[in-house]
């Protein structure tokens, strides 16, 4: 969570949310929805005074106790939440200790502020970052725990998942006094690019691979074992700067890029370039704005998420023709044909779009025990007097459905509306 306004310090919350089963949203409920309320789902339970802005968080997949934040400066802060002491936010309040438990690690490597580009591997305790120096630089967190472990006097926090600390946390609201945090160096850096580097990516299958884009738009391939130079340069992969890149979890070989330039291009690993620039497999133009967030399904191969400065957040399906769909009545395209009837009109691959922010998503995840939701975060604290909007979603499973299913279930409710009308 991010504030801007001064009110409250910058602070970074853990929450739980009560996700709703599909379908069963009482119409009173629904009748009785207020945008501008705090939603009873969402429960926070700790705040993490942060210091300063928390412009990037991910969790580590071997351990979602631990999370990486990007924040206005070179380093990357570690935490685990479940170890850290409950804060009150109010001004004046001294900062939390960034830590694994107490103390933990500041990594450092950056020569000038990271402030976006920031990943977890997801099959070693691996963080991967990019900054303003140009510089992709590795980590890794059991440098830091093997570290502790050989110094004496050492012990284990209850929910520290093994990681070892010097004293123990403090219960509830205390006053976590600052104390300084150790720093761990990288294990590798990686030169290549020749602008900021603005986001980062490991490959799912090996905590050696990686790769990067950036304002020099390039996309970058990387493998620790090749050096720390790029194994693959594509130049040019957009005619703007880069802003995302996610790699396929289930298909190693596609690669997504967001622009500057509005658009998402899909690249295959095996065949990056064509003449000397980049040549990407498909593009996809269903955004007004500069695309901030790509990220695919955990759930399906052929579909993913873009975001971007215009307030939408659009899913896609590269296997897929364009087709209509809605969205809190929102309607993706429509045109008039010769005889005046409105049909419909998408991108190729674009089959829904979430409208319900306000001001650019910056960033959004699909969570993974549950297909098809998704938590979304917008930037427009100017019109909440502070931080940003968290959206929790789900679309109707009508939309993704194999349409063979669909009908026939249409036909159903034809029928019951039918005889609802009757009686």
């Amino acid at each position: 969570m991010l504030y801007t306004d001064g009110s409250v310090p910058n602070t970074l919350v853990i929450a739980n949310c009560e996700v709703v089963k599909p379908r069963v949203a009482a119409a009173e409920h629904i009748s009785q929805f207020n945008e501008e309320a705090r939603s009873p789902f969402v429960k926070k339970y700790k705040t993490i005074i942060h210091p300063g802005e928390v412009n990037r968080i991910r969790e580590l997949p071997q351990n979602t106790n631990i999370v990486a934040t990007h924040t206005d400066s070179p380093d990357v802060l570690i935490w685990d939440v479940d170890s850290q002491p409950n804060r009150h936010a109010v001004l004046g309040a001294t900062e939390s200790c960034p830590d694994l438990v107490i103390p933990g690690p500041i990594l450092t490597g950056h020569k000038d502020d990271a402030e976006f580009a920031l990943a977890m591997c997801p099959t070693e305790p691996f963080v991967l970052s990019g900054g303003k120096d140009k510089l992709v630089v590795l980590w890794s967190i059991q440098d830091h725990i093997s570290t502790l472990a050989a110094e004496p006097g050492l012990s284990k926090s209850p929910g520290s998942g093994g990681f070892p600390n010097k004293s123990a946390s403090k219960a509830g609201g205390g006053n976590d006094k600052r104390t300084k945090s150790p720093s761990i160096g990288p294990r590798d850096v990686y030169q290549g690019h020749t602008d900021t580097v603005e986001d980062v990516q490991f490959c799912p299958s090996s905590a050696q691979e990686f790769c990067s884009v950036g304002d020099d738009s390039c996309l970058v391939l990387w493998d620790a074992r090749a050096g720390c130079t790029p194994v693959v340069k594509v130049e040019k992969a957009h005619n703007a700067d880069l802003h995302c890149v996610d790699w396929n979890p289930h298909d190693v070989n596609l690669i997504l890029t967001g622009s500057a330039d509005n658009s998402v291009h899909m690249f295959d690993r095996r065949n990056l370039n064509l003449g000397g620039v980049g040549a990407p497999v498909h593009k996809f133009e269903g955004h007004n704005a500069a695309v901030l967030c790509v990220q695919w399904s955990p759930d399906k191969s052929s579909v993913f998420g873009t975001s971007a400065e215009d307030g939408i957040l659009n899913i896609w399906d590269y296997e897929k023709v364009s087709r209509l769909c809605f969205d809190l009545s929102v309607c993706i395209g429509k045109k008039q044909d010769s005889t005046g009837l409105k049909v419909p009109t998408a991108p190729p691959g674009l089959f829904f779009r979430h409208a319900g922010h306000r001001d650019k998503v910056v960033d959004f995840h699909w969570n993974a025990s549950d297909p098809w939701t998704i938590v979304s975060v917008s930037d427009d604290g100017e019109s909440t007097g502070g931080g940003g909007t968290l959206q929790i979603w789900r679309m109707i499973d009508l939309i993704h459905r194999a349409e063979e299913d669909v009908l026939v279930e249409l036909e159903n409710f034809k029928s019951h509306i039918l005889a609802c009308e009757r009686s």
